[in-house]
């Protein structure tokens, strides 16, 4: 038997391990309520006062576009939505992934297996105790928008899995080509 079959992590191994990994964030000289919390870091071409955020989205939207946290996986409608359209930024209104993209991970989240061509960006993301994930936010206005994981269907073996509590869903022919979801025309 190997490692993992032989080896059953007892409640004080779980605790002890939980204290070390707290050590090593405290180590880093970072408050700990510093990470997971403040929306993407760089520059955006929309830019908004926290305020103004918070007037404008809900509680939850606010809380995983602009606080990186993340939906209850199987909650979000979108989780069946199978029309054809376009997922924008529940922030900002940019077109972000194509429902042709979307692909049933069994995640519990809605996940696509590629953005729109300069939709989203990336960013190294640390919150989760030792890993490193690839964090992904809106290019906008740098929102949260879920991660992405090397774990995909082809044909780019990526996994987009995103928190539909940040995206919003336009059903196609909503609005005019070229039009993005804030300058749309009858809405």
């Amino acid at each position: 038997m190997g490692f993992l079959q032989d080896h059953v992590i007892s409640r004080r191994e779980m605790v002890i391990g939980g204290a070390g990994a707290a050590a090593v964030i405290a180590l880093t000289g970072l408050p700990v309520t510093a990470l997971g919390q403040g929306a993407s870091r760089g520059k955006f071409q929309m830019v908004k006062s926290d305020e103004e955020w918070r007037h404008e989205l809900t509680s939850e939207q606010y809380a995983v576009l602009r606080r990186h946290q993340t939906e209850r996986p199987g909650t979000s409608p979108l989780n069946k939505e199978h029309r054809p359209g376009t997922y924008v930024c529940a922030g900002c209104g940019l077109p972000l992934f194509s429902a042709s993209t979307k692909f049933e991970s069994g995640t519990g989240w809605p996940s696509f297996w590629a953005p729109l061509d300069g939709a989203i960006a990336t960013s190294e993301d640390r919150s989760f105790l030792l890993f490193v994930r690839t964090e992904v936010h809106c290019a906008r206005c740098g929102g949260h928008l879920g991660h992405v994981f090397n774990d995909g269907p082809q044909p780019t073996g990526l996994r987009y899995c995103m928190n539909g509590i940040a995206l919003n869903f336009r059903p196609e022919n909503a609005w005019p080509a070229g039009a993005d979801a804030n300058n749309k025309t009858g809405h």
